[in-house]
């Protein structure tokens, strides 16, 4: 595949440390990665879930050592950490092998835009913290995410593309909607508070872009469903991309014109057609050259 070339990116929710995390798909990505700055957004390494049990592929750690060899290589590294990493966040204002961390940030995009960029569980509703509801929403999503992975292996020994069933489900089922919804709105008036003119997450495993009162809501989705990056080009444009088998793009917002994620890409239905409806987002600025 040839070099994806962009000024800034933006990945979250890896959950290195799962059997989940589409490491190879992840790794792929960065070794065809070009550009000045790399935010990671949270959930990169899932400490969480690796005090309850040590599971590990040597693809996990292939992405960590290229994530410093980017770093090495000039690039600017941002680690902001999320819910699953969150003893990460002790570091803050702190270097490690060469990534800085930082408990947030500000981006100004090539065209002026300044985004607060941030994991996104400060967003989550007061309800999240009771724990019954906390478990049955996790022992669903790992369920999920289970099928996703048998799934997954099916397709491959078929050498079919990639499917996110996890991702079908959530755009098909309306309370999950309900919920993203609401959590896409919270963000957006966050932002709409602090003056800013949007808003950069991950965490619901949800990519979307989407322009809510006038404030850009961009979530860069995850590598455990959906298998997605943010990308900014040199104009300031921000393009959400799916990365397997095959690059799509999902959406792009410019300064002049957002084209939104539509409901049928992110339910990747299929992702062909997607691809063929969505061939006049790529713009000049982020480029996929030889």
């Amino acid at each position: 595949m040839a070099k994806l070339t962009c000024r800034s990116a933006f990945i979250s929710d890896v959950h290195l440390g799962t059997p989940d995390c589409k490491a190879a798909y992840l790794l792929d990505f960065l070794r065809h990665l070009e550009c000045e700055r790399l935010y990671l957004v949270g959930d990169i390494v899932d400490l969480e879930a690796l005090a309850k049990r040590h599971w590990w592929h040597p693809d996990h750690s292939a992405v960590i050592a290229e994530l410093v060899a980017i770093a090495a290589r000039g690039v600017e590294v941002i680690y902001i950490p999320g819910n699953h990493d969150f003893q990460m966040r002790g570091l803050a204002g702190s270097s490690i092998a060469g990534i800085r961390v930082e408990l947030d940030a500000i981006h100004e995009g090539a065209d002026g835009r300044r985004y607060r960029v941030s994991h996104g569980d400060e967003f989550d509703p007061e309800h999240v913290g009771r724990r019954w509801i906390a478990w049955l929403g996790d022992t669903l999503h790992r369920f999920i995410c289970w099928a996703n992975r048998r799934v997954h292996a099916v397709r491959l020994r078929l050498e079919l593309p990639y499917l996110p069933l996890s991702i079908i489900l959530k755009s098909h089922v309306g309370a999950a909607l309900d919920y993203i919804r609401g959590y896409e709105q919270r963000v957006a008036r966050d932002a709409r508070e602090r003056g800013l003119d949007g808003h950069i997450c991950g965490h619901i495993h949800f990519g979307h872009v989407r322009p809510i009162d006038g404030i850009l809501y961009l979530n860069d989705g995850d590598w455990v469903e959906h298998c997605t990056a943010l990308v900014e080009d040199a104009t300031g444009a921000m393009e959400l991309i799916h990365w397997t088998e095959r690059v799509t793009p999902l959406g792009r917002a410019s300064r002049e014109t957002v084209l939104p994620s539509p409901e049928a890409v992110l339910g990747f239905a299929p992702l062909a057609d997607c691809r063929a409806d969505l061939s006049t987002l790529r713009g000049t600025g982020v480029s996929i050259a030889g």
